[in-house]
Order: C-alpha cells, then sequence, then structure tokens
C-alpha cells in the first residue's frame, strides 16, 4: 500500500516530515481529500492520530486476514482437506493431500491417450492417509499396504457369494489389493481398500457383478446384522468425472455395531472404505472420508 498524496501542496505551508505509522489503504476511484484549513494539531494531538491510524491499520490488517482464513476454509483447494476438522461437526483433521508422481512416461488416468484409465500412481500413495490422533489397523499393514485378497474378503464374512468373487478375483484381471486402517479415540474404525485391475474394462465387470445395486446394498459386510440402504445424506459436490460411488448405512435396528460403507470405482480402481462404530456410526467423518478418497482417485 501507499500513502495518499495532498495535491495542490503550494497552497499550504510545508511541515517537516512525520516517521510512517502506518498507511491507509488507497481510495482510486475518489478524488484526493483537500487540503484543511484548520491550523496544524498540537505534538499531544498528532500522538493521539498517530496511535488511532495504528489501531486502525491492525484492524484493517487483521479483517483482511480474517477474509483469507474464512474464504480457505469455505472453498478449499481439491489438493487440501475440506473443512479442517472442527468440534462443531465432527469433521477429522486428516492432512494435506497430495496426488501421487506418476512414473516416468504414465499418463493421467483419464487422459485421451490413456484408454484403459489406468491408474500408473503408486497404488499405496493412492490411499487415503489416517487422521491426526488415530491409532493403525495392525492388520492392514503389509508391505507398501499390500494385502492377500483373502484379507479382502474379509469384510464380505458370512456373504454367500464370498467363493465366486474370489475366483473372478483371480480370473479376472486383479493386480494389486492395497488397504490402510485406523481406529480413532471414540473407538469409530475405518478400513479403505483399493482394487486395482488391469484396465477400467475388468474394474467395471467385476463391480457390475458383486457392487452395484439401485437400493439395497448388494453384498453383506461383516458386523451388518440386518440389511444395508443407500445413504441419500451423502452428497459429493466434488464435480469429479469419471468416478462413481455408491453410499450405504446399515437400516435398523442394527445390532452391537452400525457399519456405513462406500464403493468407488475410479478407471481401473475400485475402492471399499468401511466405518464402523458401537452404537451409532456418525455420518459426517463417514462422508468425509469417502469424499477425500474419490478426490484421490479423481
Amino acid at each position: 500500500m501507499s500513502d495518499l498524496t495532498d495535491q495542490n501542496t503550494a497552497e499550504a505551508p510545508q511541515q517537516p516530515p512525520e516517521p510512517a505509522t502506518a498507511v491507509a489503504p488507497p481510495q482510486p476511484a475518489e478524488p484526493p481529500a483537500p487540503l484543511s484549513e484548520t491550523p496544524p494539531a498540537a505534538p499531544k494531538d498528532r500522538r493521539v492520530l498517530r496511535a488511532a491510524l495504528r489501531w486502525t491499520a491492525a484492524v484493517a490488517v487483521f479483517g483482511v486476514l480474517g477474509t483469507g482464513i474464512a474464504y480457505g476454509i469455505t472453498v478449499p483447494e481439491r489438493t487440501d482437506v475440506p473443512g479442517l476438522s472442527t468440534k462443531s461437526d465432527g469433521r477429522w483433521a486428516y492432512p494435506k493431500l497430495v496426488k501421487p508422481a506418476l512414473p516416468a512416461g504414465g499418463a493421467l488416468p483419464y487422459a485421451a491417450e490413456n484408454p484403459g484409465m489406468i491408474h500408473y500412481a503408486d497404488l499405496e500413495q493412492l490411499l487415503l492417509p489416517a487422521p491426526a490422533g488415530s491409532t493403525p489397523d495392525p492388520t492392514l499393514k503389509g508391505d507398501k499396504s499390500r494385502i492377500t485378497t483373502d484379507r479382502f474378503l474379509q469384510e464380505f464374512a458370512g456373504d454367500n457369494r464370498v467363493p465366486n468373487m474370489r475366483q473372478d478375483l483371480a480370473q479376472g484381471g486383479l493386480r494389486q489389493i492395497a488397504a490402510r486402517g485406523w481406529t480413532m479415540p471414540d473407538g469409530t474404525a475405518t478400513r479403505i481398500y483399493l482394487v486395482r485391475f488391469h484396465t477400467s474394462g475388468y474394474q467395471n465387470a467385476f463391480t457390475t457383478l458383486y457392487f452395484s445395486n439401485a437400493g439395497s446394498a448388494p453384498r453383506v459386510l461383516k458386523d451388518i446384522e440386518g440389511e444395508s440402504a443407500l445413504d441419500d445424506g451423502y452428497i459429493s459436490g466434488n464435480g469429479i468425472p469419471h468416478v462413481r460411488h455408491d453410499v450405504y448405512v446399515e437400516s435398523a435396528p442394527t445390532g452391537p455395531v452400525q457399519v456405513r460403507h462406500a464403493y468407488i470405482a475410479a478407471g481401473d480402481i475400485v475402492a471399499l472404505v468401511v466405518q464402523s462404530k458401537k452404537g451409532t456410526a456418525a455420518a459426517v467423518p463417514f462422508h468425509q472420508t469417502a469424499v477425500l478418497q474419490e478426490q484421490l482417485l479423481g
């Protein structure tokens, strides 16, 4: 910022310059104020004026900073955690999201030169990182987060189509499965699986066969004692092309644990996001987790 300069300086006696203590924001749309005909204020009055200007400048600076912070929270970057953790609505404090680097010669998953919609980035780097305050799930700590097909299928314990799923994964273009899990201090447990196929065609065939349903959830996950219905409260709002999701919540009456889960299909990858808690599994952290995982795959 620069000082407003008085015009017609010849019409008033020159005053000795004073130290610059504060500057007022420029007002280019208005003409400069005319020189005052009032005699110069006494030194004591000038000190009061300078103090007032300092407070005015401080208020203006904090006002600008406050506006910037509010804008950053209200309109986050795609690589930022949307609406950092707040006590008011139950969101968790995730680290800043960063899209993983591509290997040399690797195309983006949805680029025209990548018809198979293949994610060439390391699969572990596409997993959502755990939020602050969480405890890692020791059963999902394989080398580079890789797990076996059998560990993945444990999520569907009790579903009568598990043998068919195992066979189709073995013969239907499966490449890798990566997973990450954690538990929050309130007991909410989260597990995220990324199942990568050779191309989006293989992924789409498997997802259509086992994970697609217009109403109730097509598969029964462990700890679900009844049925799961589509979660009408989930609105991603991401506008991410090529990424689709089906989000479910266990219907009442539930057993001791309530389960929420989502299938996210993105190119050659289908993700399973599961969150469960004794009593009631809150919607806000689950929705936040699913949205962030969508962003990493988009």
